[in-house]
């Protein structure tokens, strides 16, 4: 039976789809929220975020709207690369294990959201308010106070995902939001036409005859929809184009002379920054209102989804007094260094796209015209590294395996060995209707790697009932202790982990591996389990966590 909440609802602060999914995740721990968004309503303007990742699906899954948000949008498992009229590289994204979803899916973000609300609307915990503009905030030790639309809401917890513009609740948490812009411009084309056999693809351009000197990325989107993205000079006028007939022109060099439709379009610059701290007290801050990055990569929206999930379970188990309240500075530790990952990945990525000087010109020149036929040249040519999990290694919350140390960063595209820090691979288990990352997301799980599994089934094995027992000792909340032998009847999952006689795994609530454990070392899985959930660590003063791997420029 679901813990009843203790506390007053939980305040989120925005509705964007940051803060939808992290309503719905607390939801989904028995924790109720009050969503606050100074909107009159939902904007249903643009396309804006169309790229979703596999791994965020997954998340959205676990609150009813991932498999209907892949299934209405179009998947896409091959990134071409162009460099004038030759393509330099095409590469195929793959993942271990049996995944639920494709690498990617593109849908545009008004109708993401918009399946999002539908899942709110169906969801008694979440109180969504319209119209109501946060005014003030204070906070004591025992929660915060949110001065709001005339109202002054006492909350345990709240949680700041208004979005870019948020820069009065920046300046009232004292945050520095430290970065750059660059000055060139992105012009946007939502274009509705018919391109066979570019429904499957994401196809990118170095200086093309039809853009020379610039960059243009293409993305397929539904009912036959293309997202082009074209860069322009800093002095681009959208409207003079438009009545000039240049912009018409414009799409013909990429379209032809089939009939098109422009669905939306828009200008943008992009900006580069991040806030100093993501937590402040029972205060965190997520998605583009704590980090912005260029879209090359598709890193925002998606890095901002891993914010919601990474601030709900950690929220809640602190609010249900299965972890003590330092769990929240870890959100700060792994999520800050995410997105400082994510900035160093988009700045490399623009640096390479708008050169900064002309020694970087010249060596973007030099890699581009070396691509075509040299391997080694290829891997330095960064048209965005695509999103991925943000690797958890040197998090407080992470047991090290010496035996199974964080690699490098694989080449793009592909998945890293499964290790304590990485997103464990996913598949289906034995049984039928549900998959391991639906499991470990229901609380801890501990994966046992052994052979047999009793006659009494996996529930009577003396090696599970033992750890259950040792797990329930640790007093770190919901745990649930499988054989991976049960559940991987056709060894889909152990090929992926690499999995090892006499371990236990041990996955954190947001289905990264915390730990792998000799299974005979019960004081071992007691310390890794308390570990996860930071009781076992001094977390306030283990520092900023910093990049799970280096990654070099042109990794992408």
């Amino acid at each position: 039976m679901m813990q009843t909440w203790p506390h007053a609802p939980v305040v989120v602060l925005g509705a964007g789809p940051v803060g939808q999914t992290a309503a719905l995740l607390l939801a989904r721990w028995g924790v109720p929220t009050t969503v606050l968004d100074q909107r009159p309503a939902r904007d249903r303007i643009g396309s804006k975020a169309i790229c979703q990742q596999r791994d965020v699906l997954d998340i959205w899954e676990s609150v009813g709207a991932g498999a209907r948000i892949a299934a209405e949008g179009v998947t896409w498992t091959t990134a071409r690369t162009f460099h004038r009229d030759g393509e330099l590289f095409s590469y195929e994204i793959s993942e271990p294990g049996r995944p639920a979803f494709p690498p990617f899916v593109n849908i545009s973000q008004t109708r993401t959201e918009e399946i999002l609300d539908e899942c709110i609307g169906a969801e008694p915990l979440v109180d969504l308010r319209w119209g109501t503009r946060v005014e003030h905030v204070e906070q004591d030790g025992a929660g915060v106070l949110v001065h709001a639309g005339g109202e002054r809401i006492r909350a345990p917890f709240l949680l700041v995902c208004g979005g870019a513009r948020s820069e009065e609740m920046r300046a009232l948490l004292g945050c520095r939001f430290e970065g750059r812009s660059f000055d060139d411009r992105f012009l946007i084309c939502d274009i509705r036409a018919d391109l066979p056999g570019w429904a499957t693809e994401r196809r990118f351009y170095f200086d093309p005859v039809w853009n020379p000197g610039r960059q243009v990325l293409i993305h397929p989107c539904p009912d036959s929809t293309f997202r082009i993205d074209w860069q322009v000079p800093a002095g681009y006028d959208l409207d003079e184009e438009k009545a000039s007939g240049a912009l018409d022109r414009r799409i013909r060099a990429i379209v032809g002379h089939r009939p098109y439709e422009i669905v939306w379009s828009s200008v943008y610059r992009f900006q580069s920054r991040c806030v100093d701290r993501m937590r402040h007290g029972r205060i965190l801050i997520a998605g583009d209102a704590a980090h912005l990055v260029s879209p090359f990569g598709a890193r925002g929206l998606n890095s901002g989804v891993a914010d919601a999930e990474n601030a709900a379970w950690k929220i809640a188990y602190v609010g249900f007094g299965h972890a003590p309240e330092e769990l929240l500075e870890s959100y700060h530790h792994e999520r800050h260094a995410a997105a400082r990952e994510n900035l160093e990945v988009t700045t490399a990525t623009m640096d390479f796209l708008v050169p900064p000087d002309e020694d970087r010109a010249r060596h973007r020149v030099d890699v581009l015209t070396r691509a075509a036929t040299d391997l080694a040249a290829r891997a330095k040519v960064d048209s965005g590294r695509l999103a991925e999990p943000f690797w958890y290694a040197a998090s407080p919350l992470t047991t090290p395996d010496p035996g199974r140390p964080a690699p490098a960063r694989p080449p793009r595209g592909t998945a890293p060995a499964a290790a304590p820090g990485v997103l464990v691979p996913d598949g289906p288990v034995a049984g039928g209707g549900t998959r391991l990352r639906a499991i470990a997301r229901s609380g801890l799980l501990l994966l046992t790697v052994d052979e047999e599994t009793g006659p009494a089934g996996p529930a009577g094995h003396p090696v599970t009932a033992g750890l259950l027992a040792v797990a329930v000792r640790a007093g770190v909340g919901p745990v649930r202790v499988e054989p991976l032998a049960a559940l991987d009847r056709d060894g889909v999952l152990r090929e992926a982990l690499g999995a090892r006689p006499g371990e236990v795994w041990v996955i954190r609530p947001d289905a990264h591996v915390a730990a792998v454990v000799p299974i005979l070392d019960t004081d071992g899985v007691v310390r890794a389990v308390r570990r996860a959930v930071g009781a076992e660590h001094d977390i306030g003063s283990a520092g900023a966590v910093g990049p799970a791997a280096e990654v070099p420029a042109g990794s992408g």
